[in-house]
């Protein structure tokens, strides 16, 4: 049985996302106490151990309850057939790559709702007053994928006539 090449990409870009991403949760979760806070670079970025029982940059965090955790399982399943479905019929390689962080972060965040029914997050950036809510590098790779597909299909997919 021969792969195809850009199915070997999907899988390549998935497994090593999905590595680096459980394996600085699990270093989170061993060396932080849950909300205790490292300052890394003063006054711009701390490590931090916290918990988001809701979606992207903590919507509905306030929610609890075993149905918004049913609900948020239920939405990555639906998304992560979406992008599965997309990545069988698209053919341009940049957006294949796009495809694949937008994947590889949306399973990493799964992973952790289906164990621990909330994701794990530990990278919090401030300047000033303005303070970013704490992410981790399955988010990462989602804002990455979809920024880099936005960014193409707006300026490198224009027709024409708008050149």
């Amino acid at each position: 049985m021969v792969i195809h090449r850009k199915y070997l990409f999907l899988l390549m870009m998935t497994l090593l996302i999905l590595i680096l991403d459980q394996w600085s949760k699990y270093l989170v979760q061993k060396r932080l106490r849950l909300f205790q806070s490292v300052e890394v670079i003063k006054g711009f970025f701390n490590l931090v151990h916290v918990r988001n029982k809701g979606g992207a940059f903590g919507i509905f965090g306030g929610a609890r309850g075993e149905l918004f955790s049913s609900l948020f399982i239920v939405v990555s399943l639906i998304a992560i057939g979406v992008i599965l479905y997309f990545f069988f019929k698209v053919r341009e390689k940049s957006l294949l790559f796009s495809l694949s962080l937008v994947l590889s972060g949306a399973i990493g965040n799964l992973i952790d709702r289906i164990i621990y029914g909330e994701v794990v997050d530990f990278l919090d950036f401030h300047l000033f007053s303005y303070h970013w809510p704490a992410f981790n590098i399955a988010d990462s790779a989602i804002t990455l994928g979809i920024g880099l597909m936005a960014f193409k299909l707006i300026f490198h997919d224009r027709p024409k006539s708008i050149q």
